[in-house]
């Protein structure tokens, strides 16, 4: 097994991987991102490509395998949803 020791995709197109794997459409990343839809196929293309993958789900996956990408949860940097926080009831 080999590791890579420098990552070959752009800070952008991991950027696009990562929203992509959050289940954000190439719209939607767009406009999180400040950039056309385009543009964000753009880098997917190019990820898909430096890969030597077809498809999105295959480049997140293997971006992902390799450690190229890193998804957070989607609270991660922000508060936990309240849903999450358990605190005990007065009996």
């Amino acid at each position: 097994m080999t590791f890579v020791t420098h990552n070959i995709l752009s800070a952008r197109e991991q950027e696009c991987l990562v929203w992509a794997a959050h289940g954000k459409t190439s719209w939607e990343t767009g406009v999180i991102l400040g950039i056309s839809e385009r543009t964000v196929n753009f880098h997917l293309q190019n990820a898909c490509r430096k890969l030597r993958v077809n498809g999105r789900r295959a480049a997140i996956l293997l971006a992902m395998h390799r450690r190229l990408i890193h998804p957070l949860p989607p609270w991660h940097g922000a508060d936990m949803p309240a849903s999450r926080h358990h605190s005990a009831m007065p009996a």
